[in-house]
């Protein structure tokens, strides 16, 4: 047997990514611009074990979905080819967070499986590399290969399946002396998954096209604006990423807020017209993430916390990168580049 160990975080995207090119291969139609989050992690293991018939993966102490054991294997086959691996693998993972409800669970998963089963392989494979593996489970996965502020940009309209994608890091974890406050609202996973709702978007939404001018422009201003160190910019640019997005799903019958979500934001505003640094963003969930100053995160915290049906509220500081902890490469990752096909 071969084992490994691999920890990520999830991350909560400013400038959104939704929707996917009209091609195989998993490729964003629009670019994003994330930050990994500190406070919250998935922990993966992988083990290659020649005693297996087929591969047994379990996610949070149960046994995978038909839909997330196919793409959790599509993973595991590329890194075989890659290292001529030809044992099945034993794959279980575990959130700190809650799963599937908006809160990047696929995440930080897929970029740990990517991580984990590398190493667990042998294979020797450059951020890029992995992020673009991590990618081929969840586009947003890409992202959480790497620490701080991440983007990656839109696939291509058209090209081969096996073109590499991979996301990069555009600033570091302090580039803005703030942190994110994450308003978990329930427990339960969200009705619509995010793969399922960005389909939907594309087919039916008589906004599909206006999001696909928007978007990159969007996403342009914030990385200025985040290269400039202007809070506010970015704050201003999430919420209306975010609002955009939602607005998409919506009118395509793909009702992701709540009334709590609702609630949430116009309590943000409320703070930020009383002169604190905060705004709201909000993923494929009922969830409200709040990117707020330092200096005025205590005081914050407090407001959203006493709020009737805020579960908790997580603590997220810019996080690091995806990292392996037991086996090949403990501590960190490889940089030499391996192409994974």
């Amino acid at each position: 047997m071969t084992h490994a160990v691999a920890i990520a975080h999830p991350n909560v995207a400013f400038a959104k990514y939704w929707g996917k090119r009209a091609r195989p291969g998993n490729f964003p139609a629009v670019p994003s611009l994330s930050v990994t989050l500190a406070g919250l992690s998935t922990r993966t293991s992988v083990t290659f074990d020649g005693s297996l018939a087929t591969d047994e993966i379990t996610l949070g102490g149960a046994p995978a979905s038909a839909a997330d054991r196919e793409r959790v294997t599509l993973v595991l086959d590329r890194v075989r080819r890659a290292s001529r691996e030809t044992r099945r693998a034993r794959v279980e993972s575990h959130n700190d967070f809650p799963t599937a409800s908006g809160l990047a669970s696929s995440a930080s998963g897929y970029a740990a499986l990517a991580l984990a089963a590398s190493a667990a392989a042998k294979l020797e494979a450059s951020d890029e590399v992995l992020s673009d593996l991590a990618r081929r489970g969840s586009a947003s996965a890409a992202r959480s290969i790497f620490g701080g502020w991440v983007e990656l940009l839109a696939g291509a309209e058209a090209g081969d399946e096996e073109d590499v994608l991979g996301a990069r890091q555009v600033a570091p974890e302090d580039q803005l002396d703030a942190l994110v406050l994450v308003c978990v609202v329930t427990d339960a996973k969200k009705d619509a998954s995010s793969r399922d709702g960005m389909a939907q978007s594309a087919r039916i939404s008589p906004y599909w096209d206006a999001w696909l001018a928007s978007a990159p422009k969007n996403f342009a201003e914030m990385k200025a604006a985040l290269a400039a160190r202007d809070l506010r910019r970015v704050g201003e640019l999430g919420e209306a990423s975010a609002l955009a997005m939602h607005a998409l799903a919506m009118s395509a019958g793909v009702i992701y807020m709540r009334g709590m979500t609702i609630e949430l934001m116009s309590r943000v505003r409320a703070l930020r017209a009383d002169g604190a640094a905060a705004y709201a963003t909000s993923d494929a969930g009922p969830h409200v993430k709040v990117l707020v100053s330092s200096a005025d995160a205590l005081a914050v915290r407090a407001v959203l916390e006493a709020i009737p049906g805020v579960l908790r509220v997580i603590e997220a500081r810019p996080g690091p990168a995806a990292r392996i902890v037991e086996g090949s490469a403990a501590g960190g990752t490889s940089q030499k580049s391996t192409e994974v096909s």
